[in-house]
């Protein structure tokens, strides 16, 4: 027990920062109140790496006993898109992504549509999954379909390529490049350089490493997470797949897949009650 404050908490396997925040103080949304043990408070990036074992310190008057879990409010991802929601707006999707696999990956990132007014967690629900549209047909595709390309992501300049493994875009945001899934797998606690096929068996895995992309700055680009806030819908675009659906130089192709990527934004903010803010175009 070396917590410099508060009661002292063991993650356990399964454990999210909401769900241990919904537990013991009886609102998951207060996740940003757990301390590390030297007293310094958790942050987004310690979110998904959480490992069953770890000490945590909860605020001291916690709750007692906790609180029933409450309803999902307006700011949050299940609050925003329901399951039904979901359902309607991937009507054909593949089995794999299901609603229950995404909503775990989103509790590994609690600030996903919970940061900011109602109205920018709202454009971020629709950006996200008007972008997963694009890239995976509407949630119908796992793999990258050009099957021709699988063995062509590998740059080992910093992380060795493992034999036999292709780096080929999987999952819901089509992570691809050897390297992506090195820093995706250290951020996530989970070897995904030398085990990539986990993006294309493991629902919950597959959502996360979207919501990894997702969250985490592509520098010198901004994360999408705050891209959608600051500066709208078509940076988003820009960080995904700016080189081949933005600018000048974009192919006729290009452009097409980016007009989609708008008229599938569109269409889940109404859905969602929200208009799409400025700047939709890259």
């Amino acid at each position: 027990m070396s917590c410099v404050s508060g009661k002292s908490y063991t993650v356990k396997a399964k454990d999210t920062l909401f769900v241990i925040a919904q537990q013991q103080l009886g609102d998951g949304n207060r996740w940003r109140e757990i301390k590390k043990t030297d007293g310094t408070p958790v942050t987004d990036e310690d979110a998904p790496r959480l490992q069953p074992g770890q000490e945590l310190c909860i605020p001291n008057g916690s709750v007692s006993p906790p609180s029933p879990p409450s309803p999902p409010s307006g700011k949050s991802f299940t609050g925003i898109v329901p399951s039904a929601t979901f359902t309607a707006m991937f009507p054909n999707r593949n089995a794999f992504y299901s609603y229950e696999g995404l909503v775990a990956a989103t509790q590994k990132y609690p600030s996903f549509c919970n940061a900011g007014t109602d109205e920018q967690c709202k454009r971020e629900a629709a950006a996200f999954l008007a972008n997963v549209a694009q890239e995976t047909g509407f949630l119908q595709y796992i793999d990258e379909l050009n099957t021709g390309a699988w063995g062509s992501y590998c740059n080992p300049s910093n992380y060795p390529c493992a034999p036999g493994k292709t780096y080929h875009g999987r999952g819901p945001i089509q992570l691809s490049w050897n390297y992506n899934y090195a820093l995706c797998g250290a951020a996530l606690g989970v070897d995904l350089l030398n085990n990539p096929d986990l993006v294309s068996t493991d629902s919950a895995i597959s959502f996360v490493t979207a919501l990894w992309f997702w969250m985490t700055p592509q520098p010198p680009k901004p994360a999408c997470h705050n891209a959608i806030r600051e500066s709208g819908f078509g940076m988003t675009i820009f960080i995904i797949n700016g080189g081949l659906e933005c600018g000048a130089n974009a192919s006729p192709e290009g452009k097409k897949k980016a007009q989609n990527r708008i008229n599938v934004y569109l269409d889940f903010c109404q859905r969602l009650g929200v208009s799409p803010g400025d700047n939709l175009s890259c």
